[in-house]
């Protein structure tokens, strides 16, 4: 049996500690008490499993399967705990997977990979817009990369592969980039040829439920052509969208990028990153570089996803006449978005210029002068980002939610029918959480599946939403007196009516009980309400799709049995 080599394990704590800090710094206050909602990111105590969150709701599957997953897991870890569990675990562990790819350079280079994979633009933009499954992707995409590069040369997959596929397709956007990331390591470098029908296999059933709901809304499934131009890859600062992407940046949202990359710094990045780059394409033409994955997937991923994300800068039209016409095509316009899949090679790439260049002064340098180099090569990315210490300057910090709202929750309890949020907007600026924007979370506290507007505002041009039946709701709120309006609303299913008196928009009266009116939330009862279900096939295809998601799971938990088992024969043989 093989010594373990000490060295090696002294270095993997090392690299394991520095990405603990970065990500301390990173999050900062994200990780005291209370809860982080920043745009899409609404964690609650409890959320109910319900409906919506098994794909089963009336409009597409965005949060299919992340919700279901918060859902189950908060019955067990309460809400407050499992999202400061996931924020620490996506930047984490996407450190650790990197750290193992460059297991064969030089600790100063791991350390400076680590660095920039856990601060850059990417990583803090989709922070502030609350894109955690697209993170938890982020995270997963290395642990895909060595399983797959271990399974095409063995021939056979590693048992621990099915959980970072998992983890990577919680949400549509994650999961096909997971998809990718999973094939293209099957497909080039190698070894085995064939693999890439079992890839595909696996892929899909981890991503089974957004699939088959998303297949079942299909008639929904196209977006407002409009939004594309809206949400393309964007310029920062003095760098257009392409040089913006190879710093990976560029987001759409101009409220969430940091002010340092409005400024200079977004060019100094480039200034700084370019030439590493530079020197790690040569060293890597010129030596037998050793990381742990080929470099032919890595390049493909950079070229695909950097080409698609300018593809939405340079033209918009193309991309929002495919979002309008393809179903499923809008997953394609958040340009940005796309960047996850060129981190990889960006990272390794200034490691193993890092690398060359701590090899070339190892007897050229005094000792004094090689430390000061290690330092500016490690925490060069953060200098030129520096607003994104400690939650991106406080935008991340973690708040509690007004006692108005569990009333409202005790109130309605699970009621009969589903609950209409008003006002009929997607997202509230409330005081309590400091005024910063955040996707309605009254919906998420409440039991019954909410009604809510899927509409959304960007630089004051109003995209449509694509659920019908929100539509509906807003034709029944224009109804001219309350019982009307009641009447209509119960014939949809709606059995209740909840107002967030402190936002802003209209909120029409309806006539029926009310159950709590404390200034802040109003909570009103309708008498008569028609429920409705989901039809038979449906249930049946979204309980095949979750049985399919689930085996993924089950496959590594016996896989792991499997190993353990052997591990434990071969110590008590030996």
């Amino acid at each position: 049996m093989a010594t373990p080599d000490p060295r090696a394990a002294w270095q993997r704590g090392l690299v394991a500690v520095w990405s603990l800090v970065l990500v301390g710094l990173v999050l900062g206050p994200a990780l005291g008490p209370g809860y982080v909602l920043s745009y899409d990111m609404v964690w609650v105590r409890d959320l109910a499993v319900r409906a919506d969150v098994l794909g089963l709701g009336s409009g597409l599957p965005r949060a299919v399967p992340s919700d279901a997953w918060v859902a189950v897991l908060d019955e067990v870890v309460p809400g407050m705990l499992l999202q400061k569990l996931v924020l620490l675990g996506m930047l984490l562990g996407g450190a650790l997977g990197i750290d193992r790819v460059l297991a064969g350079l030089g600790v100063v280079s791991r350390l400076a990979a680590v660095t920039l994979w856990c601060w850059n633009p990417f990583v803090v933009e989709r922070l502030v817009l609350g894109h955690w499954p697209v993170l938890l992707g982020y995270a997963a995409l290395p642990w895909v990369l060595l399983g797959a590069t271990r399974w095409r040369a063995t021939g056979r997959a590693p048992w621990w592969l099915p959980l970072p596929v998992l983890l990577g397709s919680l949400s549509v956007s994650a999961g096909l980039a997971t998809s990718l990331v999973l094939l293209s390591g099957l497909v080039l470098g190698p070894g085995e040829r064939r693999l890439w029908a079992r890839g595909a296999l696996l892929a899909s059933a981890a991503q089974a439920p957004w699939l088959v709901s998303g297949l079942l809304h299909v008639r929904d499934a196209v977006s407002d052509p409009a939004a594309a131009r809206l949400f393309a890859l964007s310029g920062e600062g003095p760098l257009p969208g392409p040089l913006a992407a190879l710093t990976l940046g560029g987001v759409w949202n101009a409220e969430v990028v940091p002010v340092s990359r409005t400024g200079p710094a977004s060019l100094v990045a480039l200034l700084a990153l370019a030439p590493l780059l530079v020197l790690g394409v040569r060293r890597a033409r010129r030596e037998a570089i050793v990381v742990a994955v080929p470099w032919a997937p890595l390049v493909l991923l950079w070229a695909v996803g950097w080409l698609l994300a300018v593809l939405t800068w340079a033209a918009p039209g193309p991309v929002g006449l495919l979002a309008g016409v393809v179903p499923g095509g809008g997953v394609l316009r958040d340009g940005s978005r796309l960047l996850v899949l060129c981190v990889p090679l960006l990272v390794v790439l200034v490691a193993v210029a890092v690398d060359g260049a701590w090899r070339w002064t190892r007897d050229r340098w005094a000792t004094p002068a090689r430390v000061s180099l290690a330092v500016v090569v490690v925490v060069w990315p953060v200098t030129v980002l520096p607003d994104a210490a400690w939650g991106a300057g406080g935008r991340l910090a973690a708040v509690d939610y007004p006692v108005s709202y569990a009333d409202a929750r005790a109130a309605l309890g699970a009621g009969a029918g589903d609950v209409l949020v008003l006002p009929l907007s997607s997202y509230r600026q409330p005081d309590w959480n400091d005024g910063h924007k955040v996707l309605d979370p009254l919906g998420r506290v409440l039991i019954p599946v909410p009604v809510a507007s899927d509409e959304l505002v960007v630089d004051d041009v109003v995209i449509e939403g694509e659920d019908q039946r929100v539509q509906r709701v807003r034709d029944a709120l224009e109804l001219s007196t309350p019982q009307a309006r009641a009447d209509a609303l119960g014939s949809l299913g709606v059995g209740a009516v909840t107002t967030d008196l402190t936002a802003p928009g209209p909120a029409p009266d309806v006539t029926g009980e009310t159950l709590l009116d404390d200034g802040r939330l109003l909570v009103v009862r309708l008498d008569e309400v028609d429920e409705t279900t989901s039809p038979t096939s449906w249930q049946v295809a979204m309980g095949l799709a979750w049985t399919a998601h689930l085996a993924v799971l089950l496959a590594a938990v016996v896989g792991g049995v499997r190993c353990a088992r052997q591990r434990l024969r071969r110590n008590l043989s030996g």
